[in-house]
């Protein structure tokens, strides 16, 4: 009991993380100038920037990894309520210099039904889009699961897709059941729930396992996906405002106080992405921090009051997790 207690009022400071570099076939060997990082082997496709294995950077908590300290300090990272639970939000930046597969994903329920904890729903913001970049998101209308299923084995599924072109700063929701592929020309800021579950459809004759019937099955033949329109709020833009995570863009410039942070005056797990720019995260009770282009900081719901001093314009990307579906 005496332990509950001192977790829901424990303090927890901002703190910054690495990022974890994942190889993906569909990748570049060489990330910049949005990363520091060259591979000589496979290339890299992902970086991930809140997985559970990525490790925190500043602070007394440098050198324990994500999953660790919300095991360790899950009411003041998450929320008193949310004590117990997972890390809600991987995001990720994206690096797609060939297709990635047509895939989908399933829903919370058709993900527990084998034995995971959640499904995934996922949002995507162009970091930067060439022109004539596109898309791959759902099923032409009226397209069956047996004409599915048929144009796989005839290597014409590509047809029976809807394209977006996509350019610099649009947001794509991608609810869970929507058929969908990234295809080359963007960098992509992900979003989603904090789960990697993939069944791809379609792989381009590439030697990766396919996961049809699972696939057909998580497959919906009309979601909510698309393109959402940004929407002006108070000190910030509203990106997307869905069940599972809120997505804000703030441009900044000198200092803001951890209550001009707050959305809605809020106490709550927030994660601080730099489109643009850089900054310094101070605050009492814990050494100051920079923030780069790329870099996330977590600010925990139990945060003190803190301070963020942008050097020069700071283009800010926040994602809240969030509960059941949106007010509108």
């Amino acid at each position: 009991m005496g332990s509950s207690v001192v977790e829901k009022i424990q303090v927890l400071p901002p703190f910054r993380l690495a990022p974890e570099f994942h190889a993906r076939i569909w990748g570049f060997q060489n990330l910049t100038p949005w990363f520091d990082y060259r591979s000589s082997g496979d290339p890299v496709g992902e970086v991930w920037l809140t997985g559970d294995a990525c490790v925190a950077e500043t602070g007394s908590l440098a050198a324990r990894s994500l999953k660790q300290i919300t095991a360790d300090h899950g009411a003041a990272l998450l929320g008193a309520q949310h004590a117990g639970e997972d890390f809600p939000l991987l995001v990720k930046v994206l690096f797609p210099k060939e297709k990635l597969s047509v895939q989908v994903h399933p829903d919370d329920a058709l993900a527990q039904r084998y034995g995971q904890p959640r499904g995934k729903t996922e949002s995507w913001y162009a970091l930067e889009a060439e022109s004539g970049a596109n898309v791959a998101l759902g099923l032409k209308p009226g397209v069956t699961k047996d004409q599915v299923r048929r144009a796989i084995e005839d290597a014409t599924l590509e047809d029976l897709l809807n394209y977006l072109p996509v350019s610099d700063g649009d947001m794509i929701f991608v609810d869970a059941g929507t058929v969908h592929a990234i295809l080359p020309g963007s960098v992509i800021l992900e979003t989603q729930q904090n789960s990697d579950i993939t069944y791809r459809l379609y792989d381009y004759g590439r030697p990766r396992e396919l996961h049809l019937e699972k696939a057909l099955e998580a497959m919906r033949s009309s979601t909510h996906a698309g393109k959402v329109a940004p929407r002006a709020e108070g000190n910030h833009t509203t990106l997307v405002n869905e069940k599972y995570f809120r997505i804000d863009r703030l441009v900044l410039e000198g200092r803001s106080s951890s209550k001009d942070l707050a959305q809605d005056g809020k106490k709550q797990l927030q994660i601080l992405f730099v489109a643009e720019g850089s900054a310094t995260i101070s605050g009492e009770g814990f050494d100051p921090f920079t923030l780069s282009r790329c870099q996330v900081s977590v600010i925990p719901a139990s945060a003190g009051t803190w301070e963020l001093e942008a050097q020069g314009r700071l283009e800010l990307i926040r994602m809240i997790p969030q509960e059941g579906d949106p007010v509108r």
